[in-house]
């Protein structure tokens, strides 16, 4: 197991890693995590739908760490995980152009897994589950997310990057497959189990609502692409940036690899 400090040291090179990928990678890549968070989310979804209450939620709670397994172990660039890129940069080992372009293209891709996993389950009907009660479940999902003021969409997605990144920099710490998985998971699941709000998740969440209010004929007026994009995912990815870079990454930063963590 490694410390915090190696930790630091290892994000870094790894970090740095990522901005010399080419655009075609880092976008297949991007494509791949936007799946493989979408499919932990739908999981959440389906175990959850036929509980409800703090039951269900805990049950959703407990799947949807399995997106982010997928992410670490198989590889893929995910937006949020990729906000401690920053450390890199800090730590000179990775340029400030390099990350932004890694973030860009990173987010695109996600969006693209994202929206094709909410379409697929959509055209194969999977949302019939549970003699369409989950397809109920879906929208309701979607339509409290975009009904969400932007302070509170904002201070939520801090606290949901926070731990993200810390899921990220735990797994980290161990270099076997059972070592990584449980250091991921337990501060993803409390992400979820807290409701906090992670913008490539929503990139399932809110098209997912939209698609099958469409297809089951379920009335949602309020959502709308528009209003995804404006009202959830704006103030959910800037607020992602803000736990991600602002605190995760230049903190353990500052303490580990700056100046100062040498005195």
């Amino acid at each position: 197991m490694y410390g915090p400090a190696e930790i630091a040291k290892r994000y870094s090179a790894a970090g740095a890693a990522k901005t010399r990928l080419s655009v075609n990678k880092i976008f297949v890549l991007g494509i791949f995590a936007g799946m493989f968070i979408a499919f932990g989310a739908f999981g959440s979804q389906v175990v959850a739908v036929d509980v409800g209450g703090s039951l269900g939620k805990f049950l959703g709670a407990l799947v949807f760490p399995v997106g982010l397994m997928m992410v670490i172990m198989a590889g893929a660039e995910l937006f949020t995980g990729n906000n401690l890129i920053i450390i890199s940069v800090l730590d000179k080992k990775a340029t400030v152009k390099g990350m932004l372009g890694n973030w860009a293209i990173a987010y695109i891709g996600n969006l693209v897994g994202s929206i094709f996993v909410a379409a697929m389950l959509t055209c194969g009907h999977a949302y019939s589950l549970f003699d369409g009660r989950l397809a109920e479940s879906v929208v309701a999902t979607a339509q409290a997310k975009v009904s969400l003021t932007f302070q509170d969409a904002f201070c939520r997605a801090v606290l949901c990057n926070i731990l993200v990144c810390i899921a990220v920099w735990v797994s980290f710490s161990a270099e076997d497959v059972a070592g990584k998985i449980i250091g991921l998971y337990l501060p993803i699941m409390l992400f979820v189990l807290s409701g906090f709000e992670h913008c490539v998740a929503n990139m399932y969440f809110i098209p997912a609502g939209l698609f099958v209010s469409e297809e089951y004929q379920i009335a949602a007026e309020s959502l709308t692409m528009s209003g995804f994009l404006s009202d959830n995912l704006l103030p959910v990815t800037l607020g992602n940036m803000a736990g991600g870079v602002g605190i995760v990454g230049i903190g353990y930063y500052f303490v580990y690899l700056s100046r100062e963590s040498r005195r």
